[in-house]
């Protein structure tokens, strides 16, 4: 039997994702449902639902005040985005010793800010009639470690929509 447990865990193992750092990070929608926009004359057209995603991703920053926003963009089922965590610290404390060891989710993780993101965004929909919407479990992250790799993440989101006919996250993609 499958339980929580025995799940396959998506993170790098050992990596503590509350720490500073530059992370690249894909959230899909379940099932790839076009539910975010869709693309006419080849620009993204956002939905009520991928408005309010924009909305909630230009905001992070405020509910997790050690983060700041880097390149993103809402797609048709997906978004990709730069997330910064800063330094978590409190006082001249280090905000991480401050958990205990058994707790792996920490308040200023990476997972959490993701977390706090679709939590928005899906209460959001609860409250205005589109109780159908709702994001594929877990998330792709990928930890930038240099300004070659930055630079790298930075065009791909920015031409993002020029080669949707392409992207894996294309449902209609023939190529996949």
């Amino acid at each position: 039997m499958f339980s929580v447990k025995n799940r396959r865990l998506n993170r790098l193992e050992g990596y503590d994702y509350s720490r500073g750092g530059w992370y690249f990070v894909t959230l899909c929608v379940r099932n790839y449902e076009y539910l975010l926009g869709d693309i006419t004359g080849g620009k993204m057209r956002l939905s009520e639902i991928g408005k309010i995603a924009q909305k909630c991703w230009s905001e992070i920053s405020k509910h997790f005040p050690d983060t700041d926003l880097d390149e993103f963009i809402v797609m048709l089922n997906h978004i990709h985005g730069i997330i910064v965590i800063r330094g978590n610290t409190v006082g001249n404390k280090n905000f991480c010793s401050l958990q205990q060891p058994w707790q792996k989710h920490w308040a200023r993780s990476l997972s959490s800010v993701v977390r706090g993101f679709k939590i928005g965004v899906t209460k959001w929909c609860c409250q205005n009639n589109n109780q159908n919407f709702a994001w594929q479990k877990s998330f792709y992250d990928h930890i930038i470690r240099n300004e070659k790799s930055l630079f790298k993440i930075r065009e791909y989101i920015v031409q993002n929509l020029l080669k949707w006919e392409f992207d894996r996250n294309n449902k209609d993609n023939v190529f996949v």
